[in-house]
């Protein structure tokens, strides 16, 4: 039997544990994990009994907090007419939406490399520690492709400036550089990172819910909308990435484990 996509606990404070559970896929983002957490996160933003949320994985001591897009979902793109890419773009775009909007704080603890869609997920949270031996990559260009429905997002969290040199050159960045560009809020050994856990969550067990969800509704209002045709523009984008041939060659080059054909020999 499966692994279920997602373990969701409570605590006596009130707080929701959200784990990404399937640690041998490296908790991609398949269509049935992104539903899972589509539904918890609406399901939680409408229940007033939830103080704040901790999304973490179940592979505590694993490689992988989440390693994006799904390949059988990567793989089933290629062919698929423009309507379904877009259907199927259109379900993390919403996701990560809920999550963005999500009314109560959403506190992410990442003990795993994250690329992609992972960290297009760090980027809503409203706080990440983080361990210092990570490695992140926005790996979508490798690929003849976008990261564009974590792009407002992204973008958002770590500024143009970083967004420049990370979207275009899908580059691995590790933990220190994560935490200079903003994409995490506290770094931590590794061996402190459970214990740290605690004490990220003890200040807003301090403050008032009704004051917190304010503030956060205030601070969304004063930053530039990400809405409905911001985000319909990226889903877009992406279709039309998949509509070009560099997508086929650098997906189809993936998993023939082959080089696609327009990498050139380093320079030097």
């Amino acid at each position: 039997m499966p692994d279920l996509p997602i373990i969701q606990t409570r605590d006596a404070n009130g707080i929701d544990h959200l784990f990404l559970n399937q640690p041998d896929r490296h908790n991609a983002l398949s269509p049935d994990m992104i539903a899972a957490l589509y539904a918890a996160f609406t399901k939680l933003g409408d229940d007033p009994s939830c103080r704040l949320v901790c999304f973490r994985a179940t592979n505590a001591a694993a490689t992988s907090f989440c390693a994006g897009g799904d390949l059988v979902w990567m793989r089933q793109q290629i062919d698929a007419p423009r309507s379904q890419r877009m259907a199927e773009a259109a379900k993390l775009a919403h996701l990560l939406k809920v999550m963005d909007r999500f009314p109560r704080p959403l506190l992410g603890c990442v003990d795993g490399n994250a690329f992609g869609g992972g960290i297009g997920i760090m980027a809503v949270c409203d706080e990440v520690l983080a361990s210092d031996d990570l490695r992140f990559c926005l790996t979508e260009t490798r690929l003849g492709l976008i990261p564009a429905t974590i792009s407002p997002y992204v973008v958002a969290r770590i500024g143009a400036p970083a967004a420049r040199q990370l979207f275009m050159s899908a580059r691995r960045f590790d933990s220190a550089t994560a935490n200079r560009i903003g994409l995490i809020t506290k770094l931590v050994p590794a061996a402190d990172f459970t214990a740290e856990i605690d004490a990220m969550i003890a200040p807003y067990l301090d403050a008032s819910p009704a004051a917190m969800q304010a503030a956060k509704t205030l601070i969304r209002k004063l930053q530039p909308a990400i809405d409905d045709a911001v985000i319909d523009m990226t889903i877009t984008a992406l279709a039309d990435c998949w509509d070009h041939p560099d997508a086929r060659e650098g997906v189809d080059a993936f998993f023939a484990r082959r080089t696609p054909s327009w990498k050139s020999d380093h320079i030097g």
